[in-house]
C-alpha cells in the first residue's frame, strides 16, 4: 500500500477578482488618508486680482503707520503742546508714554477683531479698522492745547491714541492674512512684502511731510498750528483706503472654507477664541518671539531714532532726511527680498536679519554716536539693511503659522501681545534706560537682544515657502498650474 501524497503547500493563486477588490480597497484607504486633489479644489488667483487686493491692503497698512509715524516724529512738539511746561525731558517722556499707551489696548483690539474676522470675513473687519484709525488720527489734529483746556488736552490725546491702538489691533493680522490668502503659494513672499512696503510708505510720507513743514515754518508757527496739518491729512487718506477695501471680494481661502462648510459659523463662533490660545499655543509662542525681534528693531529705527538724534544735537531736519533716504533704499529692496524668500526660503532670509542685528547693532550705533551726516547715515543704513530682511519675509511667514479657520484671530492676538510688550514700548524703554544709566549705547544693546531672540525663533520655525497655507488647498496663478498639480499626483 503506497504512502499518501503530501499535501501541496504552494499557496493558491488568488482569483483576479479578489486581487482587484483588494487593490480597490487599498486605493480607497489611501485616498481617505491622502485625498487626491481635483482641479476644482485648487485656488486660482490671477495676478490682476492679487494686485487689487495688495493695493487696498497695503494702503491701509500705510495709513496705520503714517498715523504712528507722524506722532513719533512730532513727539517733542506734542509733549510741549499737551503736557505741563517746566521740564523738556519730562514732556518728551510723557509724549512717548502716550505713544506707548496705544499699544496697551492693541491686544484687546486683536482679541476683538481677530476672531470676528474669522467668523464674518476679513474684508468687513479691515474696512471697519480703516474707519476707526483715520477718524482717531483726524481727532488728534483737532484737540486744543494744554494751555487752552488744561487736563482735558492730555486726556483726549490718550483717548484718541487708545482708539488708534484698538483699531490697529485688527489691522496687521487681517492685512497679512488677506494678502497671504490671495497670493499664489510660489509668490507669497513677493506679494506679502508689499504689506511692509506700505509700512515704509506710511513712515516716509509722514517723515517727508513733517520735514517739509519744519523747513517752511518757523519754530513758533510749527508749535502753534503747523504740527496739526499731518494729522488732518489722515481724513482724505482714510477715505481712499476705505473705498479700495470695500471694492474687494473676500479672500479666496475664506470663501473656500465657507463653501466647504468646514466649521459652521456658529461652531467657529464658540471655539475660535479658545483655539487661538489653546489649540495654537506653540505657533502663538513662535509668533510672539518673531514679532518681538521684528518690532523692537522696526520701532528702534523708524520711530525712536528721530527723537534719539534730536536729543543728541543732530539737527531735527537732518535726522529725518537721513531716515527718509534709508527708507527709500529699503523700499527699493523690499520686494526683491520677498522674492528671494520665495526662492531660498523664509528661514535663511529671516536668519540673516537676526544675525545682522546681533552682530552689527553696536558698530552701527557707534557710528551714529559720532555725529556728522556721513557716520549717522552709515549707521542708520546698516540697521536698515538688517531690518529689510524682516520686512521682506515676515508678512508671508506669520500667516503660515496658523490654519485658515483661526488664522486672523491667532495672528492678531499673538502679533499684538508681542507689539504691546516689546515693540510699542521700545522708545519709552530705551529713553528710560539711557536716562537711568547715562549710556548712549543702550539702544544698541537692546537691539542686540532683539536679534538674539530672532535667531532662536527662526531656528525653531518650520520652512513654509512655496507650500499651501494650513487648512487651505494649494493656490496657483493660472489654470495651467492647477492642471500641472493634478497631473503631478498621477
Amino acid at each position: 500500500m503506497s504512502a499518501p501524497e503530501a499535501p501541496d503547500e504552494t499557496p493558491a493563486t488568488p482569483a483576479p477578482e479578489a486581487v482587484a477588490r483588494h487593490r480597490a480597497l487599498f486605493r480607497a484607504i489611501q485616498r481617505r488618508r491622502n485625498p487626491r486633489l481635483r482641479q476644482s479644489d485648487i485656488t486660482v488667483t490671477e495676478e490682476a486680482q492679487v494686485q487689487r487686493a495688495v493695493k487696498a491692503t497695503a494702503l491701509g497698512n500705510a495709513m496705520e503707520w503714517y498715523d504712528f509715524g507722524v506722532y513719533a516724529y512730532l513727539a517733542v512738539i506734542i509733549g510741549k503742546e499737551f503736557f505741563p511746561s517746566g521740564n523738556d525731558t519730562a514732556q518728551t517722556l510723557s509724549s512717548l508714554a502716550t505713544f506707548a499707551a496705544a499699544f496697551l489696548v492693541r491686544p484687546i483690539g486683536g482679541m476683538f477683531f481677530g476672531p470676528l474676522g474669522d467668523r464674518v470675513g476679513r474684508k468687513k473687519i479691515l474696512a471697519l479698522t480703516m474707519i476707526m484709525m483715520s477718524t482717531a488720527t483726524l481727532a488728534i489734529g483737532l484737540i486744543p492745547s494744554y494751555a487752552s483746556i488744561g487736563f482735558w488736552a492730555p486726556a483726549l490725546l490718550v483717548l484718541c491714541r487708545m482708539v488708534q491702538g484698538f483699531s490697529t489691533g485688527g489691522e496687521y493680522g487681517g492685512a497679512a492674512t488677506f494678502i497671504a490668502e490671495y497670493a499664489p503659494d510660489k509668490r507669497r513672499g513677493f506679494w506679502g512684502s508689499f504689506l511692509e512696503f506700505g509700512t515704509l510708505i506710511g513712515y516716509t510720507v509722514a517723515a517727508v511731510l513733517v520735514t517739509v513743514l519744519t523747513m517752511l515754518l518757523s519754530d513758533d508757527a510749527m508749535q502753534a498750528w503747523g504740527w496739526r496739518i499731518p494729522f488732518l491729512v489722515a481724513a482724505p487718506l482714510g477715505l481712499i483706503g476705505l473705498y479700495l477695501r470695500l471694492k474687494l471680494d473676500e479672500s479666496p481661502a475664506f470663501q473656500k472654507m465657507e463653501e466647504a462648510g468646514d466649521g459652521p459659523a456658529a461652531e467657529r463662533q464658540k471655539k475660535s477664541f479658545a483655539e487661538s490660545f489653546v489649540g495654537q499655543w506653540r505657533a502663538m509662542l513662535l509668533c510672539i518671539a518673531l514679532v518681538a525681534a521684528f518690532n523692537v528693531t522696526d520701532y528702534m529705527l523708524l520711530s525712536y531714532m528721530p527723537t534719539y538724534l534730536t536729543e543728541r544735537g543732530f539737527g531735527e531736519t537732518g535726522g529725518l532726511m537721513s531716515i527718509v533716504i534709508v527708507m527709500l533704499i529699503l523700499m527699493a529692496l523690499i520686494n526683491s527680498v520677498g522674492r528671494l524668500s520665495d526662492r531660498v526660503g523664509r528661514k535663511p532670509v529671516l536668519m540673516a536679519g537676526s544675525v545682522g542685528f546681533f552682530v552689527l547693532a553696536l558698530p552701527a550705533f557707534l557710528l551714529i554716536k559720532q555725529g556728522g551726516t556721513v557716520p549717522v547715515f552709515a549707521g542708520l543704513l546698516i540697521l536698515g539693511l538688517a531690518l529689510v530682511c524682516y520686512l521682506g519675509a515676515m508678512s508671508s511667514s506669520l500667516p503660515a503659522l496658523f490654519p485658515t479657520d483661526v488664522r486672523y484671530g491667532s495672528l492678531s492676538i499673538g502679533f499684538n501681545i508681542s507689539v504691546s510688550l516689546f515693540g510699542g514700548t521700545t522708545p519709552l524703554v530705551v529713553a528710560a534706560l539711557i536716562g537711568a544709566t547715562g549710556n548712549d549705547l543702550m539702544p544698541a544693546f537692546y537691539t542686540m537682544l532683539a536679534g538674539l531672540v530672532g535667531i532662536i525663533a527662526v531656528a525653531a520655525m518650520k520652512e513654509t515657502a512655496r507650500k499651501p497655507l494650513q487648512g487651505s488647498p494649494p493656490s496657483v496663478a493660472t489654470p495651467e498650474e492647477a492642471r500641472e498639480l493634478v497631473e503631478a499626483q498621477r
